[in-house]
């Protein structure tokens, strides 16, 4: 497995999984319509323009395996004042699933927000009916702390809750 940061030419295969995950685990939480006609040239316009000219807030990191995308995380570093480092993107791909990989990806990202953001609070925000997520992030210590409404691409309102930590090394410890 090959954990690297995100170059500009992975644009394409990044929004194709992004796009993949929404579709596969948002049916009735988005609009069909926007899941199978828009999101992947959505996704495709979102990441070519993070990765042409990425902020010096934001991090992405992609996991390979012979070359094919397994997963990538996407940060940006003190995004809230409050809340700290927003990950805005964790998605590992349905065949890889099971096999820690968004351990290792959250692990890298959270290696590089204690290095920049070391005092900073980290937070993610997931959609309420995604159940493995809200799984995962419970157990990794995160504190649902916030319950609010997305406006999503597609014009829907969905509800989300926002997990928080109160540092980096809390999300590090807890992966070890």
């Amino acid at each position: 497995m090959d954990i690297r940061v995100a170059e500009y030419s992975d644009f394409e295969t990044i929004a194709e999984l992004h796009a993949r995950s929404w579709q596969q685990n948002y049916q009735g939480v988005m609009e069909a319509h926007y899941l199978q006609d828009e999101a992947e040239e959505d996704r495709r316009l979102i990441w070519q323009a993070r990765l042409i000219n990425p902020p010096i807030n934001q991090h992405v990191v992609v996991a390979e395996e012979n070359g094919k995308l397994c997963g990538f995380i996407c940060a940006f570093g003190n995004h809230d004042f409050e809340k700290g480092t927003v990950i805005e993107s964790l998605h590992v791909a349905p065949e890889f699933q099971g096999k820690g990989i968004a351990k290792l990806l959250l692990k890298e990202v959270t290696q590089w927000i204690q290095h920049y953001f070391p005092d900073s609070g980290v937070y993610i925000e997931v959609m309420e009916q995604n159940i493995r997520a809200i799984e995962f992030y419970d157990h990794l210590g995160g504190l649902h702390t916030l319950d609010r409404i997305w406006h999503s691409p597609c014009g829907s309102d969905v509800p989300e809750w926002v997990y928080t930590w109160e540092t980096p090394q809390a999300i590090l410890s807890a992966i070890e």
